[in-house]
């Protein structure tokens, strides 16, 4: 008996030895790989338009690098121009999206091994001979992602860049004849050209640098030993060479490879509509409307406080929300927005993308709304202020039975005005990861090139809504004309 007791502290040491061992093992196959990436960028990041699913060679290779460390991988969409800041903010883990290894970028996050290697190439019209090499780009226009070092390298050589999200914009806007030329990376421009066997374009000419890409991690994350490894164990497996070939139609080095098999016809405009016009629709009542509807509504509540506070005889009431409602004047949503969902992680504050939007768009209405609603509730004349003290009614007697009811009569029109704006507002909310109409429309158009027929398509919804916006602004119009005062 004295020996089990005490060997028992012992076995029981050994006993939570043994649990935790077995705790943090499943917790190490139990980790998520959370990647950001755009979602819109073909052939690397894009939806697949026949399954709606995100494909494409980054999203394949995350994924197997996903398997070779024995984690879940969790994809999180972001556009290219916020990409970073998303990672800073702790979004996600990693950035898989063609990310160029520069050394402003080494000094600044933590990069991987690279598992492309392009080269960087001058894409023109095809009958455009007056550009060969860079000395020939002085003076011209051209499309780059602003970020990209490709726009750094364009504007170097005295070329004027003209902002896109990514390359298939870019050859848009060439085509059309808006822009003159396009520097960019060898493979994204093969991959181009064998998805859509484009004769309108044609590589000019070549930069004569390479260019690597890789993932992107925040700085001292501890994730490149790790990453590093099992990009190492693709490129000796040949998994990297055949997730290349799949999507590039060429090798990881940037060189050609053979002519692919002829690809299926290509869905006619009018089909690529008719099979997204649902997914567009979705996108509109899950996402866009309740949106608009929950912020309007969040809006007016505070609206209606500020309104109130400006018309307070208490001064410092009335000098507080004379800022409140000047500083939302005075910034762009867009930075509201950024400042909500980017900036307040870094204060420990860390909020989802739709919340996020709620917010910002709420004060937004709220600092717009506040001086419709204060000077409606001027409008209505002193004498009935008087007339229902006469009778007893106290302040917020008088506010909800006499000076609210022919107030809202007068701050309908404006008002409506602005739920119809946040309404086309709501579109900015993509810059922040909520797949809105607008952002449907752009993974939609991204692997199609369809982008007039997919924007246009999208600015119908908007312009439906709208209109019953307007159809029931006038209904309500109709129903408090018995609170105006004849």
């Amino acid at each position: 008996m004295r020996f089990l007791r005490r060997c028992l502290p012992a076995v029981l040491l050994l006993t939570m030895f043994v649990l935790s061992a077995c705790g943090s093992s499943a917790t190490d196959t139990d980790r998520v790989l959370r990647v950001g990436t755009e979602g819109t960028y073909a052939p690397f990041s894009y939806h697949d338009p026949t399954t709606g699913q995100l494909a494409g060679y980054d999203i394949d290779v995350a994924r197997a690098v996903g398997e070779k460390l024995g984690m879940q991988v969790e994809f999180v969409e972001t556009p290219w121009d916020s990409i970073f800041a998303a990672l800073e903010a702790n979004r996600f883990d990693v950035v898989a999206n063609q990310v160029t290894i520069t050394p402003e970028r080494q000094a600044k996050y933590d990069l991987s091994e690279p598992y492309t290697i392009g080269e960087g190439v001058i894409v023109t019209r095809a009958d455009d001979d007056s550009i060969r090499s860079l000395d020939d780009l002085k003076g011209k226009v051209a499309a780059q992602s602003t970020t990209s070092n490709w726009a750094q390298v364009a504007r170097d050589a005295g070329a004027r860049v003209e902002a896109v999200e990514g390359i298939t914009q870019a050859i848009a806007l060439l085509n059309q004849g808006r822009v003159d030329v396009v520097v960019n990376d060898s493979i994204a421009v093969y991959a181009y050209l064998a998805e859509t066997n484009d004769q309108s374009v044609k590589i000019a000419g070549r930069v004569g640098e390479k260019s690597e890409q890789g993932f992107a991690a925040r700085k001292d994350s501890g994730l490149l030993p790790e990453l590093n490894r099992a990009l190492d164990e693709l490129r000796a497996d040949g998994t990297l060479a055949d997730i290349s070939q799949r999507y590039l139609k060429a090798d990881a080095s940037g060189s050609p490879a053979p002519a692919a098999e002829d690809a299926a016809a290509p869905r006619s405009t009018w089909q690529l509509i008719a099979d997204n016009l649902w997914p567009l629709a979705k996108a509109a009542i899950t996402m866009t409307i309740p949106l608009t509807i929950i912020s309007f509504a969040i809006g007016l509540v505070i609206a209606l406080g500020v309104a109130l506070a400006r018309l307070s005889s208490n001064v410092v009431l009335s000098n507080v929300a004379r800022l409140y409602i000047s500083i939302i004047r005075g910034t762009p949503l867009l930075v509201q927005l950024f400042i909500v969902f980017f900036a307040l992680p870094e204060f420990g504050v860390k909020i989802d993308p739709f919340p996020a939007a709620v917010i910002a768009f709420s004060l937004n209405v709220g600092g717009y709304a506040a001086e419709i609603i204060r000077s409606a509730i001027l409008s209505i004349p002193k004498g009935q202020w008087e007339a229902a003290e006469t009778i007893g009614l106290s302040y917020v007697g008088t506010l909800r039975r006499i000076i609210l009811p022919q107030a809202t009569r007068v701050a309908v029109p404006p008002l409506s005005n602005t739920l119809i704006s946040l309404v086309k507002d709501t579109s900015l909310a993509s810059t922040i990861l909520v797949t809105e109409l607008l952002r449907q429309a752009q993974i939609i158009a991204a692997p199609t090139f369809e982008f007039f027929a997919l924007y246009g398509t999208a600015a119908v919804y908007y312009w439906v809504i709208c209109l019953a916006l307007s159809f029931g602004q006038s209904r309500i119009e109709r129903r408090l004309e018995r609170y105006v005062a004849r």
